[in-house]
């Protein structure tokens, strides 16, 4: 190998090496994000609920500000317009049950927790479902558009693997429908179904172990270029 390209495999080492530890440091300032998200999510879990948000502040809802604050609201239940998506939690296969809670101002979906595929009739788990008007607490959630992991939603079918709220109020018929959904709490339902509270917070942390990913390739890529600049004619 002739000098020239001794040095430009080394220069290109260089560079590798530097592109390589932006990388890691980039990992490195995720992990205080990520971190400083996880806190933000837990302080709203564990705070007072407030009165979910109406029209006049749909549009400055923000996930990373609202996502999981904890919320209440009172209104009507209409069950003949609940939604079963399809869900897979600690207790089974099933689906998460979706049923529109109007208030004065504005329809809010809530979704009232889960039941087993034994349940998916109403009428298995009618008890459940509380008549008159009804206190609602539990965790706001952002919308799930467009369904999940290569399998979309089909209203026409009834058939939802995603909460989707502009689209399954749409497919319901709900008019003046919050953005967004809530998730209720652990209060039992009558009769024992749906079971509410088993909303999973979990944030994936993996960053630390991608930044030593790329810090170890860095070094690679630095002994390269030493290895290649060490070598004599």
């Amino acid at each position: 190998m002739t000098r020239t390209r001794r040095a430009a495999f080394a220069a290109a080492a260089l560079i590798a090496a530097l592109a390589l530890a932006a990388l890691g440091v980039w990992q490195l300032e995720r992990r205080v994000w990520k971190h400083e998200l996880i806190a933000a999510v837990d302080a709203r879990i564990d705070a007072a609920p407030v009165a979910a948000p109406g029209p006049d502040a749909w549009t400055r809802i923000d996930a990373k500000r609202d996502a999981y604050r904890r919320v209440t609201a009172t209104g009507v239940f209409r069950h003949d317009r609940e939604t079963l998506v399809q869900a897979v939690t600690d207790r089974g296969a099933g689906y998460w049950v979706l049923t529109p809670l109007e208030t004065p101002g504005f329809t809010l979906l809530v979704n009232r927790g889960f039941v087993p595929t034994n349940r998916r009739d109403p009428e298995t788990r009618a008890a459940g479902n509380l008549t008159g008007t009804a206190a609602v607490t539990g965790l706001l959630r952002v919308t799930e558009p467009g369904g999940a992991f290569l399998r979309t939603n089909d209203p026409a079918k009834d058939r939802w693997f995603s909460r989707d709220v502009a689209e399954i109020a749409k497919a319901r018929g709900l008019a003046r429908t919050a953005p967004y959904f809530v998730d209720a709490d652990a209060k039992p339902s009558p009769g024992g179904y749906p079971v509410g509270g088993l909303t999973v917070v979990q944030f994936r942390d993996h960053h630390m172990v991608y930044a030593l990913t790329w810090f170890a390739l860095c070094a690679l890529s630095l002994f390269f270029a030493w290895r290649l600049w060490r070598i004599r004619d």
